[in-house]
């Protein structure tokens, strides 16, 4: 058993950045922490987190026929965007790509200036997904490029990202509704990503109203493990279908190896799966933010924490000082 004294000035000695940690066993919650001031409703900006609830929710679109394949390719869902002249590779990318992060890009670095500035970023990030090198089918870790799939998403259903999942994700999941939020400038942009303070039941925008797909969206620890639980139970809360399970099996299964840059962990649509053998799978964002899943040991645990770039030990924190002691 986790001694709650000692675990609570374990994170504040060691994990300085965490405000709030969530963990839910065998439908209990055991662990349910706050630090630096948080409340249990207050919202931190998730990071890369973003990604995997993305996953789900293009999982909830091809359920809804609004999304056909995985294998389709990406222009056919853009019939209007007009192909530079020589580029032939972004007409066979697919869906399947972007969730793999093995898409190509024209560029060795995410050009955060050139897309952000524009209202419509799904159409940005197209201008730079291709390439001579062709598709390599190697792992190119995309924050800017998969807006294309929220943007899909958008333009499909004719809803904003934040409304297309507020209705078919979070209010089945009492989660509280997502706003839009555009920042003004990019001073604003900046501020929203490294600020520490809440940050409100908001999802960072493009101009559109397209929620980012890499980043922006803002939840708390108890949001997170329902997001968490809901993928323990195969795509069911409550006893109401939310998720198809096979597209949760799809999402989770292996796809590839990201070498030792990544930790040597392996990918799936938009997952990280952190051990193989056991079918543990996590959500994880820069600051060390996280929902880990752990269905053979039925364990579900979410850490928000406020802007401290290149946290990578969240993972070991939770196996250790958690998941260990359980």
């Amino acid at each position: 058993m986790i001694n709650e004294s000692e675990f609570y000035a374990y994170v504040a000695e060691h994990q300085p950045n965490i405000c709030q940690v969530t963990v839910m066993q065998h439908g209990e919650t055991v662990i349910n922490g706050t630090w630096n001031g948080y409340n249990r409703d207050d919202t931190v900006h998730t990071m890369s987190v973003t990604k995997s609830v993305v996953s789900l929710l293009v999982g909830i679109a091809i359920e809804q026929g609004l999304i056909g394949s995985v294998d389709d390719c990406v222009l056919e869902y853009f019939p209007d965007y007009k192909i530079k002249r020589g580029e032939k590779t972004i007409q066979k990318v697919t869906l399947k790509h972007l969730l793999t992060m093995t898409a190509p890009y024209k560029y060795r670095a995410e050009p955060w200036s050139r897309i952000c500035v524009q209202e419509d970023w799904s159409i940005a990030a197209l201008d730079f997904l291709g390439g001579r090198r062709g598709l390599t089918g190697a792992f190119q870790y995309s924050t800017l490029g998969i807006h294309i799939l929220t943007g899909i998403i958008a333009a499909k259903s004719k809803m904003t990202t934040a409304a297309f999942a507020n209705q078919y994700l979070f209010e089945p999941l009492a989660i509280a509704p997502r706003e839009i939020y555009v920042a003004p400038d990019a001073e604003a942009h900046k501020a929203f990503t490294v600020g520490r303070e809440p940050k409100g039941n908001i999802w960072f925008s493009d101009g559109k109203g397209v929620g980012a797909a890499g980043y922006g969206l803002c939840l708390s620890a108890e949001e997170m493990a329902k997001i968490g639980l809901l993928c323990l139970n195969g795509g069911v809360f409550c006893n109401r279908r939310i998720v198809s399970e096979k597209w949760l099996e799809e999402s989770t299964a292996v796809r590839l190896c990201c070498g030792e840059k990544f930790r040597n962990m392996k990918y799936g649509y938009l997952w990280w799966i952190t051990d193989e053998n056991e079918g543990s799978y996590a959500a994880i964002g820069n600051s060390g933010n996280v929902i880990y899943i752990n269905p053979r040991k039925d364990l579900v645990a979410a850490v928000s924490g406020y802007f401290k770039p290149t946290v990578f030990d969240r993972i070991d924190f939770i196996r250790e000082q958690i998941e260990a002691r359980l």
